[in-house]
């Protein structure tokens, strides 16, 4: 294996013997990634990458998550132009993919003509779920269950008083008999949903699960095995809606009746199609997940929920539609988000802190609202780009500047190359490669003649003297 010393190590394939690492964990973050380092033959760059600390501090990182061995960074921005409820907000957002932040600020500047969006949130219920097998007889374990309701709620609020203490608490007992998956006993679950408050919900609810099963065993006569949340909290979805005047969806030279009726057919194709949906989703979730990992939140929690609840009916199907009203484009959107503005890594990420600081420190109903509008505006950006010059015109050439960079352009030069590579419709390393050669000999030509013209003029004035 090649031991490359300096540089960034392109082109080498690192690789170790055994990942068996007894008592990693118990390393200093600095002897982990000596000890990684002497195992990939990393380079001084690799190593030097490590240790480099941004918002979030190595010593912070190596307190949240077994392991660390340092910290990786995207970027955050803002979608800008956001009405939402008529309060105006700039909205945090982490990502690296380049269109999605020019993309949510279009469409939010042509939803503000005819007053942005409007978006709610229910109360914020989780959901905790116990498993019994080996009931007996169904319907009357469900009937003792649904006796002991109140019981089973003094139990869960009693696991968490301070939980209750600040309006929250649990809030409802529900049975489900679900039929056999595989020809034996039928799947008995009891939910418990609970009021949350401003926190994501986790932890609390698996809390509540774990205490209440002893209870439910008895209850019932079975035995508990899973007693967990559900990601799929469809007691706790977000909405929102805007309507955007036809006039304002013109775009190089396609009228706005055009475009509308572009978007509206798209809309129409995923409600269609599940293969449609699922990229159709996939740009709603382009502008959810952003705010959710820019505010701290639990990103995967939010993409199993949102996709769980796109095939509750059992079909998968779109989160967000679209329709021609009179002279508005009309959209909708609802999804279950379950974010918190409490707790979690909102305590020790002190950029997750600033997110929530910029949007004014909402509840997390609020928090979810906000997402919920995001990713309504992202959808819509990415329908019309389809209704018009396809998704890649705009999309290739902010991703320009991102292959530039790859390709080892100086930020000085990073604008350039990417206008190139533009022009030239290749926007790809090699393209950008080239470029930047034929950019950096420019300079040195250049160079070359100021340094020779400097060096007449001194020969020159030398003879003066």
């Amino acid at each position: 294996m090649t031991n490359t010393q300096d540089g960034d190590g392109a082109g080498r394939a690192a690789g170790i013997r055994s990942a068996w690492m007894p008592g990693f964990y118990k390393l200093t973050m600095d002897e982990r990634v000596a000890r990684i380092a002497r195992a990939f033959e990393l380079s001084r760059d690799e190593v030097a990458s490590l240790h480099a600390s941004g918002a979030l501090p190595r010593e912070v990182a190596d307190r949240m998550v077994e392991n660390a061995i340092g910290t990786m960074e995207i970027p955050l921005g803002l979608g800008l132009n956001f009405l939402i409820n008529g309060r105006e907000y700039a909205v945090p957002m982490a990502v690296e993919e380049p269109s999605v932040l020019a993309a949510v600020s279009f469409a939010a500047k042509a939803a503000r003509a005819a007053g942005g969006f409007t978006a709610e949130a229910d109360p914020q219920w989780m959901t905790a779920q116990i498993q019994v097998a080996r009931y007996g007889d169904a319907g009357r374990a469900r009937e003792r269950v649904l006796e002991a309701r109140d019981e089973l709620l003094a139990l869960a609020d009693s696991l968490h008083p301070s939980l209750v203490a600040r309006g929250g608490g649990a809030r409802d007992v529900e049975v489900r008999v679900l039929p056999s998956p595989d020809g034996g006993e039928d799947v008995f679950v009891v939910h418990l949903h609970v009021d949350v408050q401003d926190a994501m919900g986790a932890n609390l609810v698996n809390t509540v699960a774990e205490g209440v099963a002893p209870l439910v065993e008895a209850l019932t006569g079975g035995r508990v095995y899973l007693r967990i949340l559900t990601n799929l909290a469809d007691r706790r979805l977000a909405r929102a809606r805007c309507e955007i005047p036809v006039a304002e969806m013109a775009d190089r030279g396609a009228s706005g009746d055009d475009v509308c009726e572009g978007v509206v057919q798209a809309s129409r194709f995923a409600d269609a199609d599940p293969h449609r949906a699922a990229t159709h989703n996939k740009g709603i979730m382009n502008g959810v997940d952003p705010v959710v990992i820019a505010t701290g939140n639990d990103w995967r929690a939010v993409e199993a929920g949102a996709h769980a609840f796109a095939a509750r009916s059992g079909r998968y199907s779109p989160l967000a539609t679209w329709r021609r009203v009179d002279e508005f484009l009309e959209g909708t959107i609802e999804l279950p988000l379950a974010l918190g503005t409490v707790g979690g890594t909102l305590r020790v990420h002190p950029a997750a802190r600033l997110a929530l600081r910029l949007l004014g420190n909402p509840s997390a109903g609020k928090l979810a609202a906000i997402a919920a509008a995001t990713g309504l505006a992202s959808n819509l950006a990415a329908l019309r780009a389809l209704a018009t010059d396809g998704i890649q015109r705009g999309h290739m050439g902010l991703h320009a500047r991102s292959v530039a960079v790859a390709a080892g352009a100086p930020m000085h030069l990073v604008d350039r190359v990417a206008a190139m590579i533009v022009e030239a419709r290749e926007i790809t390393f090699d393209g950008a490669t080239r470029a930047l050669a034929t950019v950096a000999g420019a300079a040195a030509a250049l160079t070359d003649v100021v340094t020779g013209e400097s060096h007449d003029l001194a020969h020159v004035g030398s003879h003066g003297r």
